[in-house]
């Protein structure tokens, strides 16, 4: 785990952290903001002070933060960890640490972020592979059986896709909706494999396709 990085006073080993930090997440969509805190926190400095948790933009880390004073931030609203960054004091947090609130808007927070990333997703569709002689990846996504395997197979031997309207006009699924929908189980726990989410430290297969896919496009 992360250890909460504060706007000064760092000493080396800090900074190094901070910047590993902020080149994996560059920023997250936030799902809940509590202005007075949350009393149930396992961190003592989130219980009685203004506390937000989002969404990682690129990794779907989950995370909680503290508003700047003064600041008051608005659900969905996407915050960069930058040198005007609004929060200050991220950590990384699990599933069940989630509020409610959270935990509903977590769904539209994820395909706010496939969206974001279009190009990177789409991707996923053209390059994902068997995960052995009996299933395909593609069969891990909500909705999607052998049939539909094969149509998006037979689709991208014949032109690569290019746009999630390609992939819906011509597999007829929506690639937002079921991407979301597997994301969302995979940082909810307990897959046998884990298509797009590091599972570490809890058991699980990973099959490593978020790496693959940004290693494209940096």
């Amino acid at each position: 785990m992360y250890k909460p990085f504060k706007p000064s006073s760092f000493d080396k080993k800090d900074k190094d952290r901070e910047d590993r930090f902020k080149q994996r997440e560059p920023g997250m969509y936030v799902i809940d903001f509590m202005e007075f805190g949350n009393p149930g926190d396992k961190h003592v400095e989130h219980r009685n002070k203004p506390l937000a948790q989002g969404v990682g933009f690129k990794y779907f880390s989950l995370l909680e933060a503290t508003p700047l004073p003064a600041v008051r931030l608005e659900i969905f609203e996407k915050v960069f960890f930058d040198s005007e960054s609004k929060v200050r004091r991220i950590v990384h947090i699990n599933y069940d640490d989630l509020t409610s609130v959270s935990k509903t808007n977590l769904e539209e927070a994820v395909k706010r972020i496939i969206i974001d990333n279009e190009k990177v997703f789409v991707n996923f569709f053209n390059i994902a592979e068997p995960v052995n002689i009996r299933m395909h990846v593609f069969e891990l996504l909500p909705g999607i059986g052998k049939k539909t395997v094969r149509t998006i197979l037979d689709e991208r031997k014949t032109k690569v896709f290019e746009s999630f309207d390609d992939i819906r006009n011509r597999v007829k699924i929506d690639p937002v909706k079921v991407l979301a929908k597997r994301i969302v189980k995979e940082i909810e726990g307990g897959e046998k494999y884990y298509v797009f989410i590091n599972p570490y430290p809890n058991p699980g297969i990973y099959l490593n396709y978020l790496e693959k896919l940004y290693s494209e496009y940096t």
